[in-house]
């Protein structure tokens, strides 16, 4: 089984951003974790500051993968296009978030990935990925 991970802006500085709500470990080191802990999954993963190149990984993938997890960041509030992309492919999504978004900023409340998304999965950390994961097994 094919999984794509793909992370959205500021989350290559985990580990070192806000750890109060965002945990002192990079994601690097949890995603070696993943793939210790998940031997038969095929995992990838990509992340970008730029919400283009997170739309095109998201058409490249989103035909041929068995899955994809997805934490757009501040871009699940804000892009459209992110949206519009995860409508247009056939892979099933599964929407992170590691803190819990409904606990924060209004803004925050809204995504426009949710709709098109298989499901969603906030505010148990780092774990959300692995949570998402399940759903896929």
């Amino acid at each position: 089984m094919k999984i794509m991970i793909i992370n959205g802006p500021n989350l290559n500085l985990l580990g070192k951003r806000e750890p109060e709500i965002y945990g002192a470990t990079t994601f690097e080191d949890f995603f070696q974790h993943l793939q210790k802990k998940h031997p038969n999954l095929e995992l990838s993963y990509f992340q970008s500051n730029i919400e283009g190149e997170l739309i095109t990984k998201i058409q490249e993938v989103g035909f041929s993968y068995d899955g994809i997890v997805l934490n757009a960041a501040a871009y699940t509030h804000t892009s459209v296009g992110i949206g519009d992309a995860v409508k247009a492919i056939t892979t099933p999504v599964i929407e992170v978030h590691i803190s819990n978004t409904f606990a924060r900023e209004s803004f925050r409340h809204q995504s426009f990935i949710s709709p098109n998304a298989k499901g969603i999965v906030i505010g148990f950390g780092l774990k959300s990925y692995e949570l998402a994961l399940q759903s896929f097994l």
